[in-house]
Order: C-alpha cells, then sequence, then structure tokens
C-alpha cells in the first residue's frame, strides 16, 4: 500500500489514476479538497477497493499519523501544494501554511512511522516528494538548463514556499535519516488539469469566446512536461531512486508561452473552428506583466535518463494534441468546475468516502 497527498490534484489525480492502471497495490488518498482538488478527476474509481479517500489537511499530524501507523503503507508520495503563482502573490499565507508547515507535520509524522517499523520494512521505506523547477529561478537566454546542483534562487511566494520545502525534506533525510527522495519537475500539461493554468485557461476561455491574456511580451520560456511521462517517471523513482538523492523530470520541450497559446489556436482552429470562421488566435491579448515574472525555466533531465532509465514518450506536438482533444471532449468537467457545482458534488463525496478509512 501507498500513501499519497494530494491525490485529488491535477498531477496527483492523474498518478493515483496511472497507478491502479498499471497495478493493484492499493492506494489510500489524502486530499484536503482546496478549490483544486476535484473529486471528479478520480470518478472511474468509484467503487475501487483499491482506492480510499480520506479528506484531510498534511498539516493534522494526529490524522496523518492514524492513517500511516493503521494502514501501513511502504511509501509516501507528497503532491499536495498550493501551487499556483498568481495566487500566491495576492495571498502567500496559505503558500507558507500549507507547503512549508504541511510539510513539516508530514515528514514529522513519516519520521515517527518509519522509526516505528521492523528493520527490512524501514530500509525498504521510502518518502517521495514532488517539487518544481520554480524552486531555481530564472535562467538567463543562453544559460544551460537546471541540473540537480544549480543553486536555488524562488522569485515568487510559491517557489521560495516549495524551496522551503525542499530544504526540510533534505534535513529530514540528512538529519533523521528519513529516506527522502525529491523530485523537480517542469510545467505540467494534460487531462484534468485546473483551468487557471495556462493550457486549460486558453483551451476554456477560447471555446467561450473570451480573450486569451498572456502576461509581457509572451516571450516567458517553460519546458513542458505530457502530465502521464511524469507519473511514469515518478513510478520509476519510487522503484529505483537513491534515498539522498534529487532528480529533475523534464519533456526537452522549450517554448515560449505565445508560442504555446498559438499552437492551441491553431489545433482548436482545425478541431472545432469558430463559427465566424476567423483563428481563435484574434482573441490573444497582452496584458501587463506579473511581479517578478521568471524568463525562463529549462530542465536538464539526463539524471534520471542515465542513472533510472526514463524518457519522456510524449513530444509536445502529441501531448497537445492529446490534451485538446481531452478538453472538447469533457465539457461537462470544465462546466462543473467553472460554476462550482463540482465543489458541491467533491464534498458528499468525501464525507461518504471517509467513512470507509480503516
Amino acid at each position: 500500500m501507498i500513501l499519497i497527498t494530494g491525490g485529488a490534484g491535477f498531477i496527483g489525480g492523474n498518478f493515483v489514476l496511472d497507478w491502479l492502471a498499471q497495478c493493484d497495490e492499493p492506494v489510500i488518498n489524502l486530499d484536503k479538497l482546496t478549490y483544486a482538488g476535484n473529486l471528479e478527476t478520480l470518478a472511474p474509481l468509484q467503487g475501487d477497493p483499491r482506492h480510499t479517500f480520506v479528506q484531510g489537511d498534511i498539516g493534522d499530524r494526529a490524522l496523518v499519523e492514524q492513517l500511516l501507523h493503521t494502514c501501513r503503507p511502504r511509501a509516501v508520495l507528497h503532491f499536495a501544494a498550493e501551487s499556483h503563482v498568481d495566487q500566491s502573490i495576492q495571498g502567500p499565507d496559505a503558500f507558507v501554511q500549507t507547503n512549508i508547515v504541511g510539510t513539516f507535520h508530514l515528514l514529522e509524522a513519516a519520521r515517527s512511522y518509519c522509526n516505528s517499523l521492523p528493520q527490512a520494512e524501514r530500509a525498504a521505506f521510502r518518502f517521495l516528494h514532488i517539487s518544481t523547477d520554480e524552486v531555481y529561478g530564472s535562467l538567463p537566454p543562453d544559460a544551460p538548463a537546471f541540473a540537480e546542483t544549480h543553486s536555488y534562487a524562488p522569485n515568487s511566494p510559491y517557489s521560495a514556499s516549495k524551496a522551503a520545502s525542499d530544504h526540510l525534506a533534505r534535513a529530514w533525510h540528512r538529519t533523521y535519516g528519513l529516506p527522502v527522495i525529491t523530485t523537480h519537475c517542469s510545467n505540467n500539461y494534460g487531462p484534468w488539469q485546473f483551468p487557471e493554468k495556462l493550457i486549460p485557461l486558453m483551451i476554456v476561455n477560447a471555446l467561450v469566446g473570451k480573450p486569451l491574456p498572456i502576461y509581457g511580451d509572451g516571450m516567458h520560456i517553460r519546458d513542458w512536461l505530457y502530465v502521464q511521462d511524469h507519473c511514469r517517471a515518478l513510478r520509476r523513482v519510487l522503484e529505483a531512486g537513491q534515498p539522498g538523492e534529487s532528480y529533475n523530470i523534464g519533456g526537452w520541450n522549450e517554448k515560449p508561452n505565445l508560442e504555446i497559446v498559438q499552437t492551441l489556436c491553431h489545433q482548436l482552429d482545425r478541431l472545432h473552428p469558430r463559427a465566424d470562421g476567423k483563428s481563435y488566435d484574434t482573441q490573444i491579448t497582452f496584458v501587463p506583466d506579473r511581479p517578478g515574472h521568471d524568463r525562463r525555466y529549462a530542465i536538464d533531465a539526463r539524471k534520471i535518463e542515465r542513472e533510472l532509465g526514463w524518457q519522456p514518450a510524449e513530444t509536445f506536438a502529441t501531448g497537445i494534441a492529446r490534451t485538446v482533444q481531452w478538453y472538447l471532449q469533457h465539457p461537462d468537467w470544465v462546466a462543473n468546475i467553472q460554476s462550482g457545482a463540482y465543489r458541491a458534488q467533491a464534498g458528499a463525496t468525501a464525507n461518504t468516502a471517509a467513512k470507509a478509512v480503516p
């Protein structure tokens, strides 16, 4: 059995679905169900005895300790985080509380649990801490991509809170011997992503005729990673990654935001043309840049390829095509988010699921 935090979010939810599609090892899924947590992502698992959902906060140490000592997982995969940069600028407190304080409580609960295990189980236990490339800061145009040895230089409240959580995870390994492995991923995209992030926001806005807002000149560069490739990488890190190590996970797809939005517009022009015959790119609007906006991220993913044999399976062309198709095929999922109906549905489901926890 494994315990996953934040398993109703975008990456965590995709991981749960991918995990149970690949094997029968049960999952305990702990998620606070903030606005970005959506149990509709996990609807395919309804009634599946391999998946147990628990609504709760990683900062509730008593709850986490109860789950650990009762369910006895062989690993904790820590996805739970506040992750939207704009929201971290507007309200950093939630990011400090969840990403830093919450991670501290989770690490302490995991340390207590790990120390209670028999020697063989303790040696096999893993704590996989999922982080971001944003902790490294911003790269000049011609600088080499971020390697695992790159210095931290976070520039937003979000990235600073994730950097702090990384440092806690490292310290708990070095000081207490907790078998922590940290991963740093680039920008994920794919099915089930909450439409506040760039790609789903552009798709959703385009289809309803709203402006497609792009910060600054649109030349902010990101590396893009299809979420299912990320899930495969995490499974491989859990299987063979070494405690105390960190692994960068990237898609080898550096692209400016403007190119991303133009690509989405051209995909939609082909698959779902506007009634007036115009291109969706006429909806592109440039807006003032946000404070502290990092100019470029780029991930050097050679270590995970060299040591663990992982490579992304999707190119950006294939991944973005699958993503656009998914959103076109799931208008009800998008509508439930826009109306807020998913929150009420999730609450009812969570209350029922919580009763099933051992």
